[in-house]
């Protein structure tokens, strides 16, 4: 089959073997992949990624980076063939999605991220059985693939313990902080305020439904929170507000979908007292913050990585039924002889969020 491969730190296309289903596994070829910011990290850092996974001890993430490996664990794919012992429930032809998964007696071991189990920037993949999901309805298969990284959204979003009255600031309008504010929107959480240097993800971020869309190199996200969350005769610059005395603003809920080191102190410094500040951008290097900074303030500092089986169980069918609107997200799409200008072109945060890899 033919595959964007990565080999050494570069991404080239060349032919390799099919991959043959085995016991409990299913032949599926892949219809549409995206190009997660996970993929970009990658390809050029392994070297810090893996170490950090297996001191967190995620076996997910757990292959030799001198080997080729076939990256790509957002898909939709269509079922070709069953190995042994399947029970073969869902059609060949059938569209399907999958968390990007095997769970064996040794552990979890990933889709796209293993030299084992080739990921769906290959024409073919195999997948556990156990794990598939059939795509409903007219749902584009493009829009199915996407459920991967808007799972990771829900995810966050459940993270923050949203009671219904939340002022959100979405930090970093890429892909993830998109889906965040899809996310949220979908909830009827808000207004939402989004922050990103980039004019271009800015009107994403607007195009996505964001109440209002922040330069923070000229404007602070957390002056339009205060106008949204302060009722009348709440004084924020008032040292008594900020014991909880007198009128007290809407709750302030940051996330932090930028991953690069500063950002979480940075935030810690600007957020108001109380707030919460959920993680989930992926900062590859070491970073510092002042703890002190935010035991003063009373924050609630979190981080958010991955979903649950129903998570994305869920998120699939509120894509099918239009509860969340991701179309949007979607700026380009390449074959498979594409892949390595892809990367290249969503490097540039004017021009893109999410590129496909499509096979047709």
């Amino acid at each position: 089959m033919k595959a964007a491969i990565r080999r050494g730190n570069a991404l080239v296309v060349d032919a390799i073997d099919d991959p043959v289903p085995e016991a409990g596994e299913v032949l599926v070829k892949t219809l549409a992949c995206g190009i997660c910011g996970s993929d970009l990290h990658m390809l050029h850092h392994c070297e810090q990624f893996l170490p950090a996974m297996k001191k967190a001890g995620l076996s997910l993430f757990d292959f030799d980076p001198a080997r080729d490996v076939v990256f790509g664990h957002e898909f939709c794919a269509e079922i070709v063939d069953y190995g042994p012992g399947t029970e073969r429930k869902l059609k060949p032809g059938r569209r399907v999605c999958s968390m990007p998964l095997f769970v064996t007696p040794t552990g979890i071991e990933g889709v796209g991220y293993s030299n084992r189990y080739p990921g769906g920037f290959g024409e073919y993949m195999v997948l556990q059985e156990a794990n598939l999901l059939p795509v409903e309805g007219d749902l584009p298969s493009d829009l199915a693939a996407l459920t991967e990284p808007l799972s990771v959204a829900v995810h966050a979003v459940s993270k923050a313990r949203l009671q219904g009255d939340e002022v959100p600031i979405v930090v970093g309008c890429g892909p993830i902080g998109l889906a965040t504010i899809i996310t949220l929107k979908a909830r009827g959480i808000g207004p939402v305020v989004a922050s990103d240097f980039s004019a271009g993800r800015r009107a994403l971020a607007e195009a996505v439904g964001a109440d209002v869309v922040v330069d923070p190199a000229a404007d602070s996200p957390f002056r339009h929170w205060l106008d949204f969350a302060a009722p009348p005769g709440c004084d924020p610059g008032n040292p008594l507000t900020a014991l909880g005395v007198g009128p007290q603003p809407r709750p302030c809920v940051i996330f932090e979908c930028v991953g690069v080191p500063g950002v979480i102190e940075r935030l810690m410094t600007d957020a108001p007292p109380r707030s919460r500040i959920v993680v989930v951008g992926v900062c590859m290097a070491r970073d510092t913050f002042e703890p002190l900074v935010g035991i003063c303030k009373e924050l609630d500092l979190s981080f958010s990585f991955g979903y649950s089986a129903d998570e994305f169980a869920r998120t699939l069918r509120q894509l099918a039924d239009g509860t969340l609107d991701a179309g949007r997200l979607i700026t380009g799409k390449v074959g498979v002889d594409g892949a390595a200008q892809a990367f290249e072109n969503l490097g540039r945060a004017e021009e893109h969020a999410k590129i496909l890899i499509a096979f047709d």
